[in-house]
Order: C-alpha cells, then structure tokens, then sequence
C-alpha cells in the first residue's frame, strides 16, 4: 500500500543510521524528527487532548520494538488490555503472534492493584513505594525494554500530593533507566491548560515531552504532534500533522500559512 497524506507534503526525508544508543520508535517521521530515536532509557511524557491518537502512538512504538526483538510492556490503567488487542487487530502493522509469543505483553495495573491491596482513593506514601517497586520488577522480570503507562493522569489522581509524584516519578525514572527500559507515560490534557500534565510536576522531571493536538484547517480538524524537549538528543521543535492509518502514524511538516490554526496547548 502507498504511504500518502492527502494534502501534505513528503514524509521527513530519511537520515543517516541512528546512534547504537537510540531506541529506534519505528514510526515513520518520529526518528527522523529525534534525529534517530529517542535516547534509550529515556522517560518520555506522551501528553494530549482526548482523541488526539495518544494511545495509538505508544502501542505502535511497542509494536515495531516487538517486531526487532525487544520485549515490549503496555500498563494500562483505564482500557482492558482485551479490549487494546482487539483494537490493534484493526491495524495492519500488527501481527497476533507478537502477543502470542510474549513479544508485546498488555497487562491491566488494576490487577496489580488488587494483588498489592490497593484498593482504596489514595495512597499512602509507603503504598506509592510499593506500587513503583512492584512495576520496576515486572519490568525486570519480563526483560521488556519498552515500556508504556497509560495513562499517568490515572496513576497521579491516586498520589495527588506534588511531592509524591515527584518522589514517584524520580523512583520509577531511575530504575526503569537502570533497566535499559525506555518508557512513554501518556498524559491528558485539555486543549485550554497552559502545561503539559495534571499538575505541572510531571513535564519537569521526564526526560522528553511530546505533546499531541488538533489544528484546523479549512474546516478540517488535523492530529498534530510535537516534540517540546528530549534530553540526550537533538531535535527539531516544529509542529507536524500526524494521520492515523491502518499501516501506522504518518507524519509531515506542518504548512504554515495556510489558513491552520493550531491547539497544541
């Protein structure tokens, strides 16, 4: 099938071969935009409106790290990991037997919850030490090397207290770094809100923020997708229509001056 963008102009060109230390994200225009991936170990801030293909981006990069060998984990917190799978049948990247051979593991943190004894509103703090112990283990027990949280919004709604999340975050970052894991913790936000995540704390202490909004275009509402930091690696900092299609995410420069207004914040 052609890879083509209806009324935008050619993917990123390809560039040189990546930096053995990249984690190669296999989305099309992604690594070229990372100039070659995002920096392993990296704890990366995946943050949008609803419906802006948050979701669909962390499941591909999982998909395409399964396709080159590595064990990938999908947390999710809200979606049962059921309902994920039938949602990535949809697509013609995906192959069943990634998940059949535990290439692409999808795991429900409810579970986790209920085997952890966390079944109440809040935690405490010796609770959130247990919760962030308890997913850096799984991680080194299934050796995944990609890793996805969806969503931290749910997670954060049981800390709550800024400097819980920022205990939670720093604990979680380190030992998946110390893992070679490099990990996408998606996030909401509204369209309106002037930062990147539920309280502010999150965006400072990641290593990469890409945020992903709308625009409109001549009546049409377009996905945009922009990366605002990545430690480890130079970038390009443009905003980039983004399409969902049943091959993957495709990306292109953004046209300037043609009757778009953008919403990314």
């Amino acid at each position: 099938m052609e890879r083509t963008m209806e009324d935008a102009p050619q993917v990123v060109p390809a560039r040189a071969a990546p930096p053995s230390d990249r984690c190669v994200t296999g989305i099309e225009g992604l690594d070229n935009i990372l100039n070659g991936g995002i920096p392993t170990g990296n704890m990366v801030l995946l943050t949008g409106p609803v419906g802006t293909g948050k979701t669909t981006l962390s499941l591909e990069f999982l998909v395409r790290g399964a396709e080159a060998g590595e064990t990938s984990l999908f947390i999710s917190v809200t979606e049962r990991s059921t309902k994920l799978a039938e949602n990535l049948a949809s697509f013609e990247f995906f192959r069943p037997e990634l998940v059949e051979e535990g290439r692409l593991l999808l795991l429900d943190l409810p579970d986790i919850y209920r085997r952890l004894g966390l079944d109440h509103e809040e935690l405490s703090s010796e609770e959130i030490g247990l919760l962030t112990r308890s997913i850096i283990d799984l991680v080194a027990e299934v050796g995944a090397r990609r890793v996805v949280l969806d969503s931290l919004t749910s997670v954060v709604y049981r800390i709550r207290r800024e400097e819980q999340i920022r205990d939670f975050m720093l604990t979680l970052g380190a030992g998946l770094h110390r893992l070679g894991a490099t990990s996408m913790l998606v996030a909401e936000i509204s369209a309106s809100e002037g930062r990147y995540s539920s309280h502010g704390v999150e965006e400072a202490i990641v290593d990469g923020v890409i945020v992903l909004g709308n625009a409109s275009r001549r009546g049409d509402i377009l996905r945009v997708l922009q990366v605002i930091k990545m430690r480890g690696t130079s970038h390009s900092r443009a905003q980039y229509v983004m399409e969902l299609t049943p091959i993957g995410l495709l990306m292109a420069p953004h046209l300037k001056g043609s009757g778009t207004e953008p919403s990314v914040r």
